[in-house]
């Protein structure tokens, strides 16, 4: 009954480990896609000044 349940310990730990990884890695897409947005909005205005 232990081995049972360590076994589902065990898969319960990999889950929260991998939606971890996933929510790190939605968050850091997001924030470099906020920058290239921001870096190309510059890139427009210093244009449309020229």
């Amino acid at each position: 009954m232990t081995s049972f349940l360590l076994c589902i310990a065990q898969y319960l730990i990999i889950m929260v480990v991998l939606a971890a990884i996933g929510v790190c890695g939605a968050l850091i897409g997001i924030k470099l896609r906020k920058s290239k947005d921001a870096k190309k909005a510059a890139e427009e205005t210093a244009a449309e000044d020229k």
